[in-house]
């Protein structure tokens, strides 16, 4: 079933990215509290990593997961264009253990406000011209080691052995090459992430301020 937002106004699109540990969740959630879950939508660029279920565990072993190449950021764009445009969509959901995706997809209806999360969406341009405020959250590299260390043994099942020698090898290098070039794109950069409340209040300000002149001028478009 595809929801029409009829005459609504257009949703604002805020992308925020950062490198792997930075503290992006936190942002999110800052954005989550202060608009509401009902006015919020969050979208994961980590849900569409390419299905891995037709290579074996050896390769999957030995895909570079951190590469632009690693994400089917076109359906990415695809759903995002859809859901702008007051459409609901089914995004995958990706088992990072077995580096699959599950067979059923979650159900994603047009909001308000939707966030898109993910350490490379502002290195895509299809991606990044689909936002109306990009954020790049700032966080010096030692604090992110850490924050991925404890996410991917508690929440992914890894080892420490496998996190430190997949940040040595693939993490920090696209890091360098991708993820801290693409800093040049954001319309915002957040020192210290979530925890720079000055910055986080500005970005509820601003979103504030368009959603109400959006809504104005759908109200006007209606009379």
């Amino acid at each position: 079933m595809v929801r029409a937002m009829g005459k609504s106004p257009q949703p604002i699109v805020i992308g925020v990215a950062g490198g792997s540990g930075s503290g992006k969740t936190t942002v999110v959630r800052e954005i989550q509290r202060l608009h509401g879950d009902d006015s919020v939508i969050v979208l994961q660029h980590d849900w569409y990593y390419r299905d891995r279920s037709q290579t074996s565990p050896e390769e999957r072993e030995a895909i570079n997961y951190d590469h632009p190449d690693a994400l089917e950021t076109e359906l990415m764009v695809e759903h995002l264009t859809m859901l702008r445009e007051g459409q609901a969509v089914d995004a995958p959901i990706y088992d990072f253990r077995s580096h699959t995706r599950a067979a059923e997809q979650r159900r994603v209806e047009p909001h308000a406000v939707i966030v898109v999360d993910g350490i490379l969406i502002l290195a895509d341009k299809a991606l990044r011209e689909l936002m109306d405020i990009r954020v790049f959250v700032d966080t010096d590299a030692d604090l992110r080691l850490v924050r991925r260390i404890n996410r991917d043994i508690v929440e992914r099942g890894r080892t420490l052995e496998s996190v430190v020698r997949q940040y040595l090898g693939t993490v920090r290098p696209m890091h360098l090459e991708f993820v801290e070039p693409s800093k040049r794109y954001a319309h915002v950069i957040f020192p210290e992430g979530g925890l720079n409340r000055v910055a986080v209040d500005m970005l509820a300000t601003k979103v504030s301020s368009i959603l109400r002149e959006r809504a104005g001028g759908a109200e006007r478009r209606r009379r």
